[in-house]
C-alpha cells in the first residue's frame, strides 16, 4: 500500500461526501483563511496587525453565516446536502462572541468550502468565494 506524501496538492479525494462534516469544516476553514490572507496581501496590506483586523471581517462566524444565507438559492442539491450536514454537526463548543446558530451556519459554510476543495471542483469553489467576497464587501 502506497503511503500518502506530506506535500501540498489540490488533487481531489475520491469520496469527500463520505467524510464527517466537521472534517470538511476543518479543511474548509483552512482553505478559506488562506484565500482571505492571500487576497489581503495582494491588496497591499502587509502589516500583521492590519492584516489580522481585516481578515476578521471575512472569517468571523457572523460573516460566514451571512455568506451562507446569500448562497441559499445558488447551491446545487449536492451542496445543500453538505451544508445541511455541516449545520447540524455538533462541535462541542461555540466561540466567545458567537451565537449558537450563527456558529452552526459558519460551520456549514466551512463544510461547503472544504467539500468543494477536497472534491477538486476549484471552478465552483472560486464561484462561491467570489460570492463570499461580494457579500463581505457590500
Amino acid at each position: 500500500m502506497e503511503s500518502e506524501k506530506f506535500i501540498f496538492s489540490h488533487l481531489p479525494l475520491e469520496n469527500p461526501h463520505l467524510l464527517p462534516p466537521l472534517a470538511l469544516a476543518y479543511i474548509g476553514d483552512a482553505v478559506y483563511e488562506v484565500v482571505v490572507r492571500k487576497y489581503l496581501i495582494a491588496k497591499g496590506l502587509v502589516r500583521a496587525n492590519k492584516l489580522h483586523r481585516q481578515a476578521i471581517k471575512y472569517v468571523r462566524a457572523g460573516s460566514q453565516a451571512k455568506i451562507l444565507f446569500a448562497l441559499e438559492n445558488k447551491l446545487t442539491d449536492e451542496e445543500v446536502a453538505v451544508v445541511r450536514r455541516g449545520r447540524n454537526a455538533k462541535s462541542g463548543h461555540v466561540p466567545k462572541g458567537s451565537r449558537v446558530m450563527e456558529y452552526r451556519h459558519s460551520t456549514a459554510f466551512e463544510s461547503l468550502i472544504g467539500y468543494l476543495y477536497l472534491k477538486g471542483d476549484l471552478a465552483r469553489l472560486n464561484e462561491i468565494l467570489e460570492i463570499a467576497h461580494g457579500v463581505i464587501e457590500e
